[in-house]
């Protein structure tokens, strides 16, 4: 089982992540950030990775940035060397008004081209969900490509980002039954 636990304990924050990419899209999720905590269960449920997150900190900008730090080092953790792994993955996701595009590649190379149009709007709590995905893309080393091609509602527009991640991130973990070694021509990652 690809399963890891990662905590992260500073003068900020403090945040226990536990996951397994195996799952069954099981969550129990606390950041004290309600829409935080709502867009990772979401994210559970459609990625089928099992996660539990326990989260405090002294500003919402502190807790979500090491949350995502924290999730993207237990996932790292989880895949190691990544062979046997189907490393690419996409999706469109519609949320009501809401479209989202996301691309990934579980490469070990960190890059985010991240446009969610929906930086900071109250209606989503004040999130920096742009921020969120860089950090999380950054510490579990992937490269990810994540758009809103349309929406009004920022609240749609946010879950249909994190649906359309969650079931390109759940497509490029599977394991490829066909493939020996890395999903690489170069023989590594």
């Amino acid at each position: 089982m690809r399963r890891a636990k990662f905590e992260r304990r500073t003068s900020e924050t403090d945040v226990k992540v536990e996951l397994n990419l195996d799952g069954k899209g099981a969550s129990e999720v606390s950041t004290g950030i309600p829409f935080l905590d709502h867009m990772l269960n979401s994210f559970s449920a459609h990625s089928l990775i099992d996660l539990k997150v326990l989260a405090t900190g002294d500003l919402r900008h502190h807790v979500v940035e090491d949350v995502a730090i924290c999730l993207g080092e237990a996932m790292r953790k989880a895949l190691g060397d990544r062979a046997g792994i189907k490393r690419f993955g996409y999706s469109i996701a519609p949320m009501d008004d809401a479209l989202a595009l996301a691309a990934v590649d579980l490469v070990e190379r960190p890059y985010s081209s991240v446009e969610l149009k929906v930086r900071m709007l109250e209606g989503i709590g004040g999130l920096e969900l742009e921020h969120f995905i860089r950090s999380l893309a950054a510490s579990a080393r992937f490269t990810v490509h994540l758009e809103v091609l349309r929406g009004f509602d920022g609240h749609h527009m946010a879950e249909a980002a994190f649906k359309a991640l969650a079931l390109a991130m759940r497509q490029a973990l599977e394991r490829d039954e066909r493939r020996k070694g890395y999903p690489s021509s170069k023989g590594s990652m």
